[in-house]
């Protein structure tokens, strides 16, 4: 399954689209963004298994919010129990690209301090200041060629878990499949993907600043337009069809 590759001006049309399914049931949008949200986030500050467990349900969490979308395009009630949705689709291949993001996050941490050098390893591990100015000018140039390999590593695992889920809800293909095509997708539309950063990371700003209450307008935004992002590179069979037979591209999906 290969994914449409469209234009720069996309990454607007996505977060546009997005607000556009907020806006068809914003109350309830509101309250199913703040439970999974702050639930994941108090999961994640139980000792030791917090983390792994937060990592392995979000894929399962987010599906269910797509879920949720996919009601709202088809003019469908969003319901609380979109929330827990995810436990009723795909389950099994839902943790399993939870587990895989885990254990790629572990694999990338590794390398990080394999490639940061003996220095670096010595300086973190160690609790006390280290006063030798060559061991802190080795651990200096490790952390540096460490960051960007790191970096680069997690935005590639990031872009793989981008769609994956929704590719395993919707289409139906396997966990690693699902990662290898979204990877896909995402770098083929890497300019689109980029202007949406960009811009998110302006609201995201813009919602911190009056006491961080336009994170409730925007967290359920950002959600929704994942759908749209997905809806957009990946169109229906039907919506294909269609587009072979009057011979254009096919159409976004209810463009407000």
């Amino acid at each position: 399954m290969e994914s449409r590759k469209v234009g720069i001006a996309n990454g607007w049309l996505w977060i546009k689209q997005g607000f556009w399914l907020f806006k068809k049931s914003p109350v309830l949008w509101v309250v199913l963004s703040l439970i999974g949200v702050t639930g994941l986030i108090a999961l994640s500050t139980l000792p030791v298994v917090g983390d792994p467990l937060a990592t392995l349900l979000f894929p399962i969490l987010l599906a269910g919010y797509m879920l949720g979308c996919r009601a709202l395009e088809n003019d469908e009630e969003l319901e609380l129990s979109h929330l827990f949705a995810g436990f009723h689709h795909s389950t099994a291949q839902l943790v399993t690209l939870g587990g895989i993001n885990l254990i790629g996050q572990m694999l990338i941490l590794g390398v990080i301090m394999l490639t940061g050098g003996d220095s670096l390893v010595n300086v973190l591990i160690n609790q006390s200041p280290v006063n030798n100015p060559n061991i802190l000018m080795e651990a200096a140039e490790g952390a540096g060629m460490a960051m960007v390999l790191g970096m680069t590593l997690f935005s590639l695992l990031l872009l793989a878990m981008q769609l994956a889920p929704m590719l395993v809800v919707f289409d139906r293909i396997p966990p690693v499949e699902a990662l290898k095509t979204s990877l896909r997708a995402c770098l083929r539309n890497f300019l689109p993907l980029l202007s949406y950063s960009i811009m998110m990371a302006l609201f995201m700003m813009i919602a911190s600043m009056p006491m961080m209450l336009g994170w409730l307008l925007l967290l359920p935004v950002m959600i929704s337009s994942m759908y749209a992002m997905y809806r957009n590179l990946f169109p229906t069979p039907d919506e294909l069809a269609r587009a072979n037979q009057s011979g254009q591209a096919p159409q976004d999906p209810q463009d407000p």
